[in-house]
């Protein structure tokens, strides 16, 4: 077998390739075994029967095409192996040439990874947000764990912001109610906006007994997206307590005995919060300076492939786990259809760069990834998932995911090799020293966030 590569584009080449017609004859074999099983002839036990009966009766034009399909795959890899290709996706194979007995000639053009050349990237400088935790957070952070510990009780009052209140819903659209559009006992929070748009004014001003009527879009159901006519009663309202702010609400929402220590531990795991979104501010931001220093061409299939991906991805499973369709997540997102292919676009553009550059990043610096790696990111994506780590992990191998996982693990520590190189200084101009274990770390979730759903 001989074979040539031509050179299209940086992203896509031909391959020609010539073979002799001998290095058929294993194929050549396998097609006559296989028509031997699928036919018979009178006079000859099946699977006995000679290959001239076979080529007088069905013609050997029918065992060359079965011996061409079995032989291609094999030839291919070959070509692709001898020149030393990472193809993407499935080559468009042309056949030149067959002559019977003397040789096949074949072309097959394919996407390839680009060629990229990494330049120094040690200049890289970045700015992220200082760490700093206020009196304000603290007070903020207390408050939320205040209202965690709040009691209600009834009160003969009309409801006000705050209050909670028990009602009963009935929504009705063009005047019929519908099959779903009825709900009793429900508590609500006034002001928290867990339910209809609309329903806050109404039930304001309502003491127990009253009722109010107005018009919301429903968000979900059989109706979503309609406008409906919901009445709503309310049968009790209740008034929030919150618990005094002292030693003893530290006590009774903590392992503190005092409010002070409380404090102190809620500006501790605030400070451990930020420090947190720093890192993964530095990982994206070094990332985005990484990738503009590299040129790095996109293959129009592999990237037109990605974009589908994602809108598959997106209108069915998150969107239709919710409920809604991509026209009604565009309303309320407030887009266009140009603006939401254009950023669909984009986000994959930047997705497959990160991969190629990540990669080619990984190959120069001599990356490579341990079991103890490999387990630690399994954790943390079986976690993610909502999966146990046994179950995740019995997925990916079934799934024969195992390399996408050691790719993503040697991706995260090729940023993170970019990132210690780097400058990252905070806005008060101080530099900014990241942990070398949570930097990888950190470096892994921001490179899976760019090139999500990536294919190559």
């Amino acid at each position: 077998m001989k074979s040539a590569v031509e050179t299209l584009n940086p992203t896509r080449v031909r391959l020609t390739v010539e073979v002799p017609f001998e290095e058929l004859k294993d194929s050549l074999d396998a097609a006559y075994k296989k028509i031997n099983q699928q036919v018979t002839v009178k006079g000859f036990r099946k699977g006995k029967i000679p290959a001239r009966v076979i080529d007088q009766r069905f013609g050997r034009g029918a065992v060359l095409e079965e011996a061409v399909n079995d032989a291609l795959p094999k030839f291919y890899t070959e070509a692709v192996n001898e020149a030393e290709l990472n193809p993407l996706g499935q080559p468009e194979v042309d056949i030149t040439e067959l002559k019977d007995g003397e040789t096949l000639n074949f072309t097959a053009e394919v996407d390839v990874r680009p060629a990229l050349e990494i330049p120094d990237y040690s200049g890289i400088e970045v700015e992220v947000d200082a760490v700093e935790v206020t009196d304000e957070d603290i007070e903020k952070s207390v408050e939320q764990l205040r209202e965690r510990f709040a009691s209600t009780s009834p009160v003969e009052r009309a409801a006000q912001d705050g209050d909670v209140v028990t009602i009963d819903l009935e929504a009705k659209v063009d005047g019929e109610v519908l099959e779903d559009g009825i709900a009793n006992g429900v508590s609500y929070t006034i002001g928290s906006g867990e339910l209809l748009d609309g329903i806050d004014d109404a039930v304001k001003g309502l003491e127990a007994g009253g009722e109010a009527t107005f018009t919301s879009e429903l968000k979900g159901g059989s109706a979503a997206g309609k406008e409906a006519e919901v009445t709503v009663k309310v049968s009790q309202v209740a008034a929030r307590e919150l618990p005094a702010l002292d030693d003893e609400f530290a006590q009774l929402a903590s392992e503190f005995d005092t409010l002070d220590e409380l404090k102190a531990d809620s500006r501790k795991r605030l400070a451990n919060m930020k420090q947190f979104d720093q890192a993964t501010q530095a990982q994206e931001r070094v990332l985005e300076k990484l990738l503009e220093l590299v040129e790095v061409p996109v293959p129009e299939k592999l990237l037109e492939d990605e974009i589908n991906t994602r809108k598959h991805n997106l209108e069915h499973h998150q969107l239709g786990q919710m409920g809604l369709t991509l026209d009604k997540y565009l309303e309320i997102q407030g887009k266009t259809a140009e603006e939401f292919d254009t950023e669909t676009r984009d986000a994959a553009v930047k997705g497959i760069k990160t991969q190629f550059v990540l990669d080619e990043l990984v190959k120069k610096e001599n990356l490579n990834v341990n079991q103890e790696e490999l387990t630690e990111h399994l954790m943390r994506r079986a976690a993610s998932s909502g999966m146990s780590p046994d179950q995740f992990a019995q997925a990916v191998v079934e799934g024969g995911q195992v390399p996408l996982l050691v790719g993503e693990v040697a991706r995260g520590k090729a940023l993170a090799v970019v990132v210690e190189a780097a400058t990252v200084k905070d806005t008060n101009g101080e530099i900014v020293d990241l942990d070398d274990e949570e930097e990888e770390t950190e470096a892994a979730e921001a490179s899976e966030t760019s090139e999500e759903n990536a294919e190559g």
